[in-house]
């Protein structure tokens, strides 16, 4: 078995890197991808270094072809709205090549895609079932949706055994990183737990979607296993709560009160802080499971898992 990680040093590449052979004992060869890697590569992968874009190193990327591919790269989302060429390279043009490639290489390989809920656009308070359309705001979603489009195509001709998670903000993303119109979600974790004052951007009523690290992860390795006979778009089980009450949780964990001022902006609110409930019986029935609870979800956010 033959494995490849598309954006393996990024956040959720390396969570997802760090439980990959334990995951797949069998896999005879795993490749990890990047425009560069900042950490050790994992004991027994090969790491390439390239660009994505790049027609060349795509194709000799994929030349003998892999069994399974996670595509994980892509350009954040506040990043691609800013710089289009960027976004309309990396999201969209990025993803179709790779699955087409991959799909020439080797017909019916199993292709993981790590989608957004950036692809639902504003759902108005409406609770998230199956049946919701799309209607993606962002260009981000756009390309994403654009994606899971041709993917479901090719599935649908035994081209690839395609699946699309659609992953909300993934928590807790370094404190340094930037181009996530999400990344308070992430802050208020490193915030509360070194006991620092943070003025949150967004009310501390909004509502947003939750999903950990580890739990993300778990959600990738369960799709690669689930086979060509699950769903083509998954939205996995999340917590649906407030900031406050996830910043509450972390104090619980840290020991300390949580500083906050609360402020408005409303873009983002709009976008990241307003979101309804969910209904992931389908994702459940399948075997996808979230984080357990607020408590579960911080103690994960901050273990660096």
């Amino acid at each position: 078995m033959r494995i490849l990680v598309t954006g393996a040093d990024g956040f959720l590449g390396r969570g997802l890197v760090a439980r990959l052979m334990e995951a797949f004992p069998e896999a005879r060869q795993v490749v990890l991808t990047d425009r560069a890697f900042g950490e050790p590569p994992l004991p027994g992968a090969g790491t390439v270094c390239g660009d994505l874009a790049e027609a060349g190193f795509l194709a000799d990327l994929l030349e003998t072809g892999f069994d399974l591919v996670f595509h994980l790269a892509s350009l954040p989302g506040a990043l691609a709205e800013k710089e289009q060429e960027l976004g309309h390279a990396a999201n969209l043009l990025v993803p179709l090549a790779l699955a087409r490639t991959a799909a020439a290489r080797k017909p019916g390989c199993r292709f993981v895609f790590a989608s957004s809920i950036a692809v639902y656009g504003d759902l108005a308070g409406r609770t998230v079932t199956p049946d919701t359309p799309t209607a993606p705001d962002l260009t981000y979603g756009a390309h994403k949706r654009m994606t899971e489009i041709l993917l479901s195509d090719l599935r649908r001709r035994c081209a690839l055994s395609a699946v699309s998670l659609r992953f909300p903000g993934i928590v807790a993303r370094p404190a340094s990183e930037s181009g996530h119109g999400s990344a308070f979600m992430s802050l208020i974790f490193h915030r509360v737990a070194a006991g620092e004052a943070y003025d949150c951007p967004v009310p501390a009523d909004s509502h947003c979607w939750w999903m950990s690290r580890r739990a993300a992860v778990a959600a990738l390795l369960h799709a690669a296993r689930a086979g060509g006979d699950a769903a083509d778009l998954v939205q996995p089980p999340v917590l649906h709560a407030s900031v406050d009450a996830v910043a509450q949780a972390v104090a619980r964990l840290a020991g300390r009160p949580a500083d906050i001022r609360w402020v408005n902006d409303e873009g983002l609110r709009r976008i990241f802080g307003a979101m309804p409930p969910l209904d992931a019986a389908l994702a459940l029935s399948l075997g996808f499971r979230g984080d357990a609870d607020l408590d579960t979800l911080a103690q994960a956010a901050l273990s660096g898992d």
